[in-house]
């Protein structure tokens, strides 16, 4: 006869593995910016590719990926700041990448975020007087 004690280091690996998952999430910085929007990187002069939210971005050379990035969505949200009480707790916005931060029209808050946001998209996740963010993101 089994003992069903065998069982308990794989019952418990399994509860502690279900608990702790590792974070799939990207950890980078975010600045705004503000219109004129157009034209852009990936989608020129089209004023189509904005989505309906405003929610939207340029992607940083970090991930640009030589254009690659052009319509990518990522979950963004704000984790720390150099002021306190910047970051707007629980809230996560879905952007979509319409440009390259280093050849936008309008020039962002910060040069070398990993992500520039529509002032809209900046504002949804942080106090929008902040030129950047600590952000976390996912695509």
């Amino acid at each position: 006869m089994s003992s069903p004690l065998r069982f308990l280091p794989f019952l418990l690996f399994f509860v502690l593995a279900t608990l702790f998952r590792p974070s799939q999430a990207d950890v980078g910085t975010a600045a705004h910016y503000s219109p004129p929007y157009l034209p852009t990187s990936c989608f020129g002069s089209d004023p189509s590719q904005f989505p309906s939210s405003n929610l939207f971005g340029s992607a940083g050379e970090g991930i640009w990926d030589n254009g690659a990035a052009c319509g990518r969505q990522y979950l963004v949200r704000c984790i720390s700041a150099a002021v306190p009480k910047t970051c707007i707790p629980g809230q996560t916005i879905q952007i979509k990448i319409v440009d390259r931060a280093l050849s936008s029209k309008s020039r962002p808050s910060r040069n070398d975020a990993t992500m520039v946001l529509s002032t809209t998209a900046f504002a949804a996740i942080a106090n929008s007087s902040a030129s950047f963010v600590n952000v976390e993101f996912q695509q």
